[in-house]
């Protein structure tokens, strides 16, 4: 299948975008085989990682410097909402230390690749280094 691409859709040669959707299928394939009694968790978890790749990309979608970066923190506060999940699914022993320690690998990659992009936006913000128009 051939990819289809616009300036719109950039945001999916972003490291921080394909790693959010690594940890989003991380998190589905081991959360989504708990027990109906942590289903509410499970949910939460998923969504929460999910919601990572998809501020990223509203962010970018919108063009302004001001909107991404808050789609960014966006962004950063569901990684910290899923950390959160992880940490007490791992301590109540709803997920196995090894799940634990594989989900947070790839956590802690897309967290300090998504802090990396958000302190260099804030410089071109600072500096007034932002192009968001389309002509080239």
């Amino acid at each position: 299948m051939s990819e289809r691409r616009n300036i719109n859709r950039g945001y999916k040669k972003l490291e921080v975008w394909n790693d959010a959707i690594e940890l989003y299928v991380l998190v589905c394939k081991h959360f989504s085989k708990l027990s109906f009694v942590h289903q509410k968790s499970a949910a939460n978890a998923i969504d929460a990682a999910q919601s990572i790749s998809r501020n990223i990309a509203e962010g970018y979608c919108r063009r302004s410097l001001k909107d991404y970066l808050n789609f960014l923190n966006y962004a950063l506060g569901s990684c910290g909402e899923l950390h959160s999940v992880c940490c007490a699914s791992q301590k109540s022993q709803v997920i196995l230390d090894t799940v634990f320690e594989e989900i947070d690998l790839v956590h802690y990659k897309t967290e300090n690749k998504l802090l990396k992009l958000i302190e260099s936006l804030q410089k071109k913000l600072k500096d007034g280094n932002w192009d968001d128009s389309f002509a080239k």
